[in-house]
């Protein structure tokens, strides 16, 4: 696929603004005799014409770019920073990596935007040049360089410094055209890029549990937004399916389970037998010999081992595919056996290379600024956690030939996960500034004692049992509001999935990652405020405005092409511009991976719909007959590409709408 342009609108104020630059040189250099220099005429001639050829071509590349129609959506803010940035450098030429601020104005009668780089200015100009300029007067030249754009109506200086922007209507009204006409589009991101996100990771032999819901939901979510921006994704699920804890366990079977070489104990029973094992590895000196004999033999693909091995696996991976079908998640295997044969070649690669130290029969590696060693391989020469890390890791790196690698796992692992990507970038396979490597760390779930989500016996909740509970609450909930006597019995079902599932996730989703959170069905079932269950009532409410109008989706679409978008009243306008501000949301989730923001600006976007619904007639009826009198389609309009953008919302937080609940 071939790269993505850069957005138009930035592009065009950039051209335009060295189109002035270079009008000004042009107009220097045929005075240059008066600066008492004196260059040969043919020199002179010689780069009046080079500047004059670069003029033409800036001019006519710009006109191809007005005569381009757009697909992506624009991020407006990205294109107020072009924009602003362009202004400063012809402002100030001289300083070196201004502050460029713009943020959306929290107050109407601050504008729509605010540009906040004037202070920062300041500053620099008082330690770099010694100048003492007042903010107020850095706004006021920033302002008479703003170069000729499509969206900007006036600037305003306010206060100290601050730089209030309006933006123009017929450019809102232009872009939610768009929207309606093309669908909801990834803001313009640059090239294609590979990106790997290694997320969910459970263990074989053991259940799913609660503590494996946040790893699952939101590696899912960060997948599906990168997927929607045009990256070439691949969900990577780490299984561990490796190590001395096969040993244990297939030597435990061997006296618990005498069938295991044709067929796998349930699940239930596994997680049993393995700490059932656990516990004798610990105590029984003899038992902890014979685990580390079968060990040897798994490694060593004994075929009878590698049999049971499997068998092992497969009970473990159709229960973990029930838990992903219920939540809609895919996802490609690549355990840490996957990574077995690759281990060798890594430790030779870090011997090579300088880097191994033996402490006591083992080879550790020291990564600087980190506190603890990695250990590649035992003093018994086995490989550990951290040999099959390190083989991931360049794995990822040369074979997937990966930009980006998002390792979605608990806090409790940072300290582990930064210093294998430090001793990846010691040992020359990735440069930081190039490729981008980053753990995506998240808190634990609580219950509402505040202590870690435990079952009333004390024991991990399982996933399963989870879901399960959160549908039964549902269909309760459904019943309580009198669905059950309006809705089909599918329609009924597919509402009971869609709550239950969609609060399941965002209530996870709509929460900082960084920090812990307390799950309760309850409040993530509470149809009032930021709750999936509120925001899945809001659209399809929305959804309905158009059908109950008896205006269906031909119609939409036509109007789409030929209506303006009025934006007059202050509620329109105050909804064109939320719905607009989608693509920079979506573009800081990219950056910051935070994707509790999305679930702010959902909500914002609810609220902000709520408040022009309330306020703005879309369908006019007689009071008497109740007769639709009058269908306002611009504002019908403003419904749909509301729904459109929280229908997209919805799809990247892995939440499925219904179109009646």
């Amino acid at each position: 696929m071939e790269a993505r342009v850069a957005q138009a609108a930035a592009r065009l104020a950039r051209q335009e603004n060295e189109i002035k630059c270079l009008t000004a040189e042009i107009e220097r250099l045929k005075n240059f005799g008066c600066l008492g220099v004196s260059p040969s005429l043919e020199g002179l001639r010689d780069e009046n014409a080079k500047l004059k050829y670069r003029l033409n071509f800036l001019r006519k590349s710009l006109q191809e770019e007005r005569s381009k129609p757009v697909k992506s959506m624009i991020n407006i803010n990205s294109c107020l920073q072009e924009i602003f940035g362009a202004a400063i450098q012809a402002a100030y030429p001289d300083l070196e990596n201004p502050p460029l601020v713009v943020t959306p104005s929290q107050q109407p009668k601050f504008g729509d935007y605010q540009c906040n780089s004037a202070m920062g200015i300041t500053q620099i100009l008082l330690k770099t040049t010694e100048q003492k300029v007042s903010p107020r007067e850095i706004a006021e030249k920033i302002s008479k360089n703003i170069p000729a754009n499509e969206c900007i109506e006036k600037v305003e200086i306010a206060g100290p410094g601050f730089i209030n922007v309006h933006l123009r209507k017929d450019f809102v009204s232009k872009q939610l055209s768009n929207l309606l006409v093309n669908g909801v589009q990834p803001p313009a991101v640059g090239k294609r890029k590979k990106v790997v996100v290694d997320f969910s990771s459970p263990n074989i032999a053991k259940e799913m549990h609660v503590g494996h819901l946040r790893s699952t939901i939101i590696g899912d979510s960060m997948c599906r937004l990168f997927e929607f921006a045009g990256y070439d994704v691949l969900r990577l699920n780490h299984l561990g399916d490796w190590g001395t804890q096969f040993g244990m366990l297939i030597a435990h079977l061997q006296d618990k389970f005498p069938d295991y070489l044709t067929v796998s104990p349930p699940i239930g029973d596994l997680q049993a037998f393995y700490k059932e094992s656990k516990r004798r590895f610990d105590t029984e000196e003899e038992f902890k010999k014979r685990a580390y004999q079968c060990v040897v033999m798994l490694q060593s693909k004994n075929p009878d081992f590698i049999k049971a091995w499997n068998l092992i696996c497969d009970v473990s991976r159709k229960e973990f595919q029930k838990i992903y079908n219920c939540l809609d998640i895919a996802l490609t295997e690549r355990g840490e056996s996957y990574y077995q044969e690759m281990m060798k070649d890594v430790v030779q690669e870090f011997e090579d290379k300088g880097f191994v130290q033996v402490d006591d029969g083992r080879k550790i590696v020291f990564v600087p600024g980190c506190s603890v060693p990695l250990t590649i391989m035992k003093s018994d020469g086995g490989y550990t956690y951290d040999t099959s890390d390190l083989a991931a890791l360049r794995h990822r790196l040369y074979e997937e030939k990966a930009d980006i690698i998002i390792y979605v796992v608990d806090s409790g692992q940072s300290v582990h996960l930064q210093t294998v990507f430090a001793a990846g970038q010691m040992i020359g396979w990735y440069d930081p500034k190039v490729t981008r490597v980053a753990h995506a760390a998240f808190g634990v779930v609580l219950g509402e004692d505040k202590k870690k989500f435990k079952t009333r016996s004390g024991d991990t909740v399982r996933l399963i049992d989870l879901l399960e509970e959160g549908l039964k609450r549902a269909m309760d909930k459904l019943k309580d509001k009198e669905r059950d006597k309006v809705l089909t019995e599918e329609e009924l079902r597919a509402a009971q999935t869609s709550v239950a599932f969609g609060c399941i996730k965002y209530a996870d989703l709509s929460h900082n990652r960084l920090n812990d959170y307390v799950f309760s069905f309850d409040k993530m079932l509470d149809d009032r405020g930021n709750t999936a269950a509120y925001l899945l009532y809001a659209f399809t409410r929305i959804r309905a405005i158009a059908r109950l109008a008896n205006i269906d989706e031909e119609m939409l679409q036509k109007a789409a092409r030929e209506e303006v978008l009025i934006l007059d009243h202050e509620k329109e306008w105050k909804l064109g511009k939320c719905i607009l501000r989608f693509p920079e949301i979506l573009q800081k989730i990219l950056e910051d991976l935070l994707l509790h923001t999305l679930c702010d600006y959902l909500y914002e976007l609810a609220t902000t719909f709520t408040e022009f619904y309330d306020n703005c007639y879309c369908v006019e009826k007689d009071r008497q007959s109740g007769r639709i009198v009058k269908v306002n389609m611009w504002r019908l309009l403003l419904c749909e590409a509301t729904a459109a953008v929280m229908a997209k919302g919805f799809d990247i937080l892995g939440i499925k709408p219904v179109q009646r609940m």
